[in-house]
Protein backbone atom coordinates (compact mmCIF):
# COMPACT_ATOMS: atom_id res chain seq x y z
CA UNK A 1 0.00 0.00 0.00
CA UNK A 2 1.17 3.53 -0.71
CA UNK A 3 1.33 5.79 2.33
CA UNK A 4 2.31 9.40 2.79
CA UNK A 5 3.05 10.91 6.17
CA UNK A 6 5.11 13.69 7.62
CA UNK A 7 8.07 12.42 9.64
CA UNK A 8 10.20 14.96 11.50
CA UNK A 9 8.68 17.76 9.40
CA UNK A 10 9.49 16.04 6.09
CA UNK A 11 6.79 14.52 3.93
CA UNK A 12 7.62 10.88 3.20
CA UNK A 13 5.89 8.47 0.81
CA UNK A 14 6.49 4.76 0.52
CA UNK A 15 4.98 1.47 -0.49
CA UNK A 16 4.57 -0.73 2.57
CA UNK A 17 3.23 -4.15 3.34
CA UNK A 18 -0.10 -3.57 5.13
CA UNK A 19 1.21 -5.63 8.09
CA UNK A 20 4.25 -3.41 8.68
CA UNK A 21 4.33 -1.85 12.13
CA UNK A 22 5.11 1.85 12.34
CA UNK A 23 8.25 1.10 14.38
CA UNK A 24 9.60 -1.15 11.61
CA UNK A 25 8.72 1.40 8.93
CA UNK A 26 10.61 4.12 10.82
CA UNK A 27 13.66 1.96 11.49
CA UNK A 28 13.90 -0.10 8.31
CA UNK A 29 12.40 2.08 5.59
CA UNK A 30 13.40 5.53 6.87
CA UNK A 31 16.57 4.50 8.77
CA UNK A 32 15.43 6.37 11.90
CA UNK A 33 16.98 3.95 14.35
CA UNK A 34 16.64 6.15 17.43
CA UNK A 35 13.22 4.56 17.85
CA UNK A 36 14.04 1.26 19.55
CA UNK A 37 12.34 -2.13 19.54
CA UNK A 38 12.38 -3.48 23.05
CA UNK A 39 9.65 -5.98 23.75
CA UNK A 40 7.26 -6.30 20.78
CA UNK A 41 4.37 -6.31 23.27
CA UNK A 42 3.93 -2.56 23.97
CA UNK A 43 5.13 -3.01 27.55
CA UNK A 44 8.53 -1.29 27.53
CA UNK A 45 7.98 2.04 25.73
CA UNK A 46 11.34 2.01 23.91
CA UNK A 47 9.49 2.62 20.64
CA UNK A 48 7.61 5.74 21.78
CA UNK A 49 7.20 8.49 19.18
CA UNK A 50 4.83 11.42 18.85
CA UNK A 51 1.93 10.83 16.47
CA UNK A 52 -0.10 13.93 15.74
CA UNK A 53 1.42 15.50 18.84
CA UNK A 54 0.66 12.67 21.28
CA UNK A 55 2.99 10.00 22.65
CA UNK A 56 2.40 6.63 21.00
CA UNK A 57 4.14 3.29 21.24
CA UNK A 58 4.93 2.76 17.58
CA UNK A 59 4.80 -1.02 17.95
CA UNK A 60 1.03 -0.66 18.48
CA UNK A 61 0.26 1.01 15.15
CA UNK A 62 0.53 -0.18 11.59
CA UNK A 63 2.35 2.12 9.20
CA UNK A 64 -0.78 2.28 7.02
CA UNK A 65 -2.72 3.62 10.01
CA UNK A 66 -0.27 6.52 10.21
CA UNK A 67 -1.03 7.51 6.59
CA UNK A 68 -1.72 11.25 6.45
CA UNK A 69 -0.45 11.82 9.99
CA UNK A 70 2.55 13.51 11.54
CA UNK A 71 5.24 11.54 13.33
CA UNK A 72 8.10 12.95 15.37
CA UNK A 73 10.91 10.64 16.40
CA UNK A 74 13.80 11.36 18.75
CA UNK A 75 15.81 12.46 15.69
CA UNK A 76 13.26 15.22 15.03
CA UNK A 77 12.68 16.44 18.58
CA UNK A 78 15.36 19.14 18.55
CA UNK A 79 14.17 22.70 17.98
CA UNK A 80 16.10 24.75 15.40
CA UNK A 81 19.17 22.56 15.90
CA UNK A 82 19.06 22.91 19.70
CA UNK A 83 18.27 20.00 21.97
CA UNK A 84 14.71 19.85 23.25
CA UNK A 85 14.57 20.88 26.94
CA UNK A 86 13.82 17.26 27.91
CA UNK A 87 16.92 16.03 26.07
CA UNK A 88 19.01 18.63 27.88
CA UNK A 89 17.47 17.75 31.24
CA UNK A 90 18.20 14.04 30.77
CA UNK A 91 21.82 14.93 29.98
CA UNK A 92 22.22 17.34 32.89
CA UNK A 93 20.60 14.99 35.41
CA UNK A 94 22.25 11.78 34.21
CA UNK A 95 18.82 10.34 33.36
CA UNK A 96 20.34 7.51 31.36
CA UNK A 97 22.83 4.72 31.63
CA UNK A 98 22.93 2.28 28.74
CA UNK A 99 20.70 4.64 26.72
CA UNK A 100 18.49 2.01 25.11
CA UNK A 101 15.27 3.24 26.71
CA UNK A 102 16.26 6.91 26.62
CA UNK A 103 14.68 7.91 23.28
CA UNK A 104 11.34 6.41 24.31
CA UNK A 105 11.57 7.95 27.77
CA UNK A 106 12.30 11.38 26.31
CA UNK A 107 9.50 11.12 23.78
CA UNK A 108 6.98 9.96 26.41
CA UNK A 109 7.96 12.53 29.02
CA UNK A 110 8.21 15.47 26.62
CA UNK A 111 4.65 14.83 25.42
CA UNK A 112 3.46 14.33 28.99
CA UNK A 113 4.96 17.60 30.25
CA UNK A 114 3.56 19.47 27.27
CA UNK A 115 0.08 18.30 28.28
CA UNK A 116 0.77 18.54 32.05
CA UNK A 117 3.09 21.51 32.61
CA UNK A 118 2.49 21.48 36.38
CA UNK A 119 2.92 17.74 36.91
CA UNK A 120 3.83 16.65 40.41
CA UNK A 121 6.56 14.14 41.14
CA UNK A 122 3.88 11.55 41.89
CA UNK A 123 2.18 12.23 38.54
CA UNK A 124 5.52 12.02 36.72
CA UNK A 125 6.27 8.66 38.33
CA UNK A 126 2.79 7.39 37.43
CA UNK A 127 3.25 8.49 33.81
CA UNK A 128 6.57 6.63 33.61
CA UNK A 129 4.84 3.31 34.37
CA UNK A 130 4.53 2.72 30.62
CA UNK A 131 8.27 2.96 30.03
CA UNK A 132 10.76 0.49 31.41
CA UNK A 133 14.37 1.27 32.27
CA UNK A 134 16.42 -1.67 33.45
CA UNK A 135 19.46 0.40 34.49
CA UNK A 136 18.73 3.64 36.32
CA UNK A 137 16.14 3.05 39.01
CA UNK A 138 14.24 6.08 37.60
CA UNK A 139 15.46 8.59 40.21
CA UNK A 140 17.46 10.71 37.75
CA UNK A 141 14.81 10.33 35.06
CA UNK A 142 12.21 11.79 37.42
CA UNK A 143 14.71 14.51 38.39
CA UNK A 144 15.13 15.41 34.71
CA UNK A 145 11.40 15.62 34.09
CA UNK A 146 10.95 17.72 37.23
CA UNK A 147 13.62 20.11 35.95
CA UNK A 148 11.62 20.67 32.77
CA UNK A 149 8.39 21.16 34.72
CA UNK A 150 10.06 23.65 37.07
CA UNK A 151 11.74 25.57 34.25
CA UNK A 152 8.33 25.90 32.57
CA UNK A 153 6.94 27.46 35.74
CA UNK A 154 5.21 24.31 37.03
CA UNK A 155 5.53 22.77 40.50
Amino acid sequence: MKITLTVNDVERSADVDPRTLLVHFLREDLDLTGTKIGCDTSQCGACTVHYNGKALKSCTMLAVQADGGEVTTIEGLAIDGEHHPMQTAFWENHGLQCGYCTPGMIMATSAYVQDNPSASEEAIRHNLEGNICRCTGYHNIVKAVKQVVESAGGD
